[in-house]
C-alpha cells in the first residue's frame, strides 16, 4: 500500500510539473509582450529554459543588471539612422543655470501629450525650491532658489502669456518682452532661453484633435500673431459657422481646406514670417510648405530639447541628461487613448497622412534625430561608467600594492577582499548595450487620460 501511495504521489508531482511547464509556454504564446502581462512573465521567468531558477527579470545569467530600457521595453530592435547630423546636433547637454537667469520655454502643440508633460515640469522635478502648486489652481509658482523670478515659461507656470498654444513665431517674439516686464530690473543680463516641445505621430495627433473638436473645443482664443498682427478673416477662414464644431464627422473635419489641424506641428514650429505669415497668396502652396518644413526642421534641431509622445522613457532620459535635472517619478506609458480607440479604415488613414504629409516628413526627421541623440547619450554614459570602473580599479590596486610594499599585478588570489567587493559593486552598475529599443510600444500611446483635455 505504501509503494502504491508513493507511486501515486510521484505521478501527481510529475503531472503538476508538466502542467507548470505547459503553462509557461502558454504565457509566452498568449502574452508575448511583458508589458502586457508583466506579473505572468515574472512568474514564468523562474521556469524559462533560457533563464533558469534564481535569475530575476532584468538580470542576465551572471547576475548583472541589464540595460533597463531593453528590459523594460522587452523588444530587440535595431535602429538604422536615415539622416546625417553633426556632433553638435546630437550632443544636447546645456548649462542650464536655474539660480541665474536661464529660462525653459515650453512650446505646447495641441494633442501631443503636452498637458501631461507640462505637469511633469511643475510637479515632478527634484528641485532645491520645488514649484508651489495648490489644489484648485491651474498655475503653479516656479521660482528660482533665493529669488522671486521664474525659471519656467509654460502654461502651468506663467499661463498662456503669449496667447493660447502660442507657436514658434509668437513665442520667440513674445517671451523676451514678457519676461522683462515680469522681472523689471536695470542692467538685466542677457538671458538664455531654452525652447522645448513634444511631437506626436501625425495620424494619431490628427485623430485626437478631431475627437477634441467634436467635443466642442475651438481654441478661438489663439492669437496667431505674426509680424505684429493677427490674421484677417479672409486669411484664416473658419471651418464652421457657429460657436463651435461639436459633433462634426471625420469626413467633414478632413474636407475643410482651412483646417489648422492639417500639418499643425510643421506650422507651429516654423517661422511664419518667411512665407508672409497667413497670406497664402504670397507664394505657391508646395513652395510655401517646403519653406515651412525646412524652417521647422531647423528650429527643432536648434531647440535645447524635444520629446516624442511615443517614447516616454527615452523622453524622460534625454530631458534629464540635457538639463541635468531629475524627475521624481518615472514617466509611464499606458496603452490606449481616445484617438487610438477610433476605428479608421486604411483608406481614411492614408488620406489623413496625405493631408498631413509635411507633418509626416517632419516627424520622420524628428524621430531619427531623437533616437540618434538617445544613442549618443547612452554610448557616452556607457563610456563614462567604464572609465569610472577603470579609475576605481587603479585606485584599489595602488592601495593594495602600497599595503604590500610593492606593486605586483593583482591576481584573483592576491587581491584583497575590499578590492574584490569594490569591483563587484562597480560591475553591478547598469550595463549599457550597443543596441537599444526603437519600438517602445507596438501602438501609439499617451500615458495619462487627461492629455485629451487640451
Amino acid at each position: 500500500m505504501d509503494e502504491k501511495s508513493t507511486s501515486s504521489h510521484q505521478r501527481l508531482l510529475l503531472f503538476l510539473l508538466m502542467v507548470a511547464v505547459f503553462g509557461v509556454f502558454m504565457i509566452q504564446y498568449a502574452c508575448p509582450s511583458s508589458s502586457e502581462c508583466q506579473m505572468l512573465h515574472q512568474l514564468g521567468a523562474w521556469f524559462t529554459l533560457g533563464g533558469g531558477p534564481g535569475i530575476r527579470i532584468g538580470e542576465s545569467q551572471d547576475g548583472l543588471q541589464k540595460d533597463p530600457y531593453i528590459a523594460e521595453d522587452g523588444a530587440l530592435a535595431r535602429f538604422v539612422p536615415r539622416f546625417n547630423f553633426t556632433s553638435a546636433d546630437l550632443n544636447r547637454e546645456v548649462d542650464f543655470n536655474i539660480k541665474g537667469d536661464d529660462v525653459i520655454v515650453f512650446l505646447h502643440i495641441q494633442k501631443t501629450g503636452g498637458t501631461t508633460f507640462g505637469r511633469h515640469l511643475v510637479r515632478n522635478i527634484q528641485l532645491e525650491r520645488p514649484c508651489e502648486c495648490h489644489a484648485g489652481q491651474k498655475k503653479c509658482t516656479c521660482l528660482r532658489p533665493g529669488k522671486k523670478e521664474t525659471w519656467l515659461f509654460s502654461r502651468f507656470s506663467t499661463g498662456w502669456s503669449c496667447g493660447l498654444h502660442a507657436d514658434w513665431t509668437e513665442l520667440t517674439h513674445c517671451v523676451p518682452s514678457r519676461m522683462d516686464s515680469r522681472e523689471a530690473q536695470k542692467n538685466q543680463p542677457s538671458r538664455n532661453y531654452y525652447y522645448i516641445t513634444i511631437l506626436r505621430d501625425p495620424v494619431s495627433r490628427y485623430l485626437s484633435e478631431w475627437r477634441h473638436v467634436q467635443r466642442g473645443a475651438t481654441w478661438k482664443a489663439s492669437l496667431h500673431v505674426c509680424d505684429g498682427r493677427s490674421p484677417t478673416l479672409s486669411e484664416l477662414p473658419s471651418c464652421y459657422p457657429g460657436d463651435d464644431w461639436s459633433g462634426c464627422s471625420l469626413q467633414e473635419f478632413m474636407d475643410c481646406p482651412y483646417n489648422l489641424a492639417n500639418n499643425r506641428q510643421t506650422r507651429m514650429l516654423a517661422d511664419l514670417s518667411l512665407v508672409g505669415c497667413y497670406n497664402v497668396s504670397a507664394m505657391g502652396e508646395d513652395e510655401r510648405w517646403a519653406v515651412l518644413l525646412d524652417s521647422a526642421k531647423r528650429n527643432l534641431k536648434g531647440m535645447a530639447f524635444f520629446g516624442l509622445t511615443e517614447y516616454q522613457r527615452k523622453t524622460q532620459y534625454l530631458f534629464e541628461r540635457t538639463f541635468n535635472l531629475q524627475f521624481i517619478a518615472p514617466f509611464t506609458q499606458l496603452n490606449g487613448t481616445r484617438a487610438s480607440s477610433v476605428e479608421v479604415p486604411s483608406e481614411t488613414q492614408q488620406r489623413i497622412r496625405q493631408l498631413n504629409r509635411w507633418d509626416v516628413e517632419l516627424y520622420e526627421y524628428a524621430r531619427d534625430l531623437f533616437l540618434q541623440r538617445f544613442q549618443v547619450a547612452r554610448q557616452q554614459e556607457r563610456r563614462q561608467a567604464r572609465e569610472r570602473r577603470q579609475q576605481e580599479r587603479r585606485r584599489l590596486r595602488g592601495r593594495f600594492s602600497a599595503k604590500q610594499g610593492r606593486r605586483p599585478r593583482p591576481t584573483e588570489t592576491t587581491r584583497s577582499t575590499e578590492e574584490r567587493r569594490a569591483e563587484d559593486s562597480l560591475e553591478s552598475e547598469v550595463l549599457l548595450s550597443d543596441w537599444w529599443d526603437v519600438d517602445e510600444n507596438s501602438t501609439m500611446e499617451d500615458y495619462i487620460g487627461n492629455v485629451e483635455q487640451w
